[in-house]
């Protein structure tokens, strides 16, 4: 939702056409690449891109650009999903002190037998160990079930 004056306007999946999703797609693949190599891959000019880029900035679609790490470095790292029950009324509070521990990469809420998903990595074996005592002493978490990932077969 954006706040623009009195007016409020709600973006939501079905108001993005298939050439918006298609142009989300590229960007998620490398938010570098230029406008004019994007106009080519989707058949349309590179003021009509950059427009259509503006937009979805100016309506919230796109709030950032960030740093995709390389799968040779991430393969490096220990990730792990950190399946977490918490307390009741204690969710702001948890989510808060996760938010403050950088190998946090994600966190999800869930229904289930759990609360939360955090997905961690860390450097070694023992890191991941220490981050998930960590998580585990927050308070207001109950109890935490960790399973190490092995390999990702499908990354976008």
């Amino acid at each position: 939702m954006i706040d623009i004056g009195i007016m409020t306007v709600v973006m939501d999946i079905k108001t993005i056409n298939p050439k918006d999703r298609e142009l989300l797609a590229i960007l998620s693949e490398n938010a570098r690449e230029q406008t004019a190599a994007i106009a080519r891959r989707l058949g349309l000019s590179r003021t009509t891109v950059q427009a259509k880029i503006e937009r979805l900035e100016r309506e919230g679609i796109i709030e950032g650009y960030g740093v995709k790490l390389s799968a040779a470095y991430e393969s490096g790292m220990v990730k792990a999903h950190v399946l977490i029950t918490i307390a009741p009324k204690t969710l702001a509070r948890v989510t808060a002190e996760l938010h403050g521990i950088s190998a946090v990469r994600t966190l999800h809420s869930v229904s289930g037998s759990f609360d939360l998903i955090a997905v961690v990595a860390a450097a070694s074996i023992a890191e991941l160990d220490h981050l998930i005592d960590r998580i585990g002493e927050i308070e207001g978490v109950e109890r935490t079930l960790s399973s190490i990932i092995l390999s990702t077969r499908i990354r976008r």
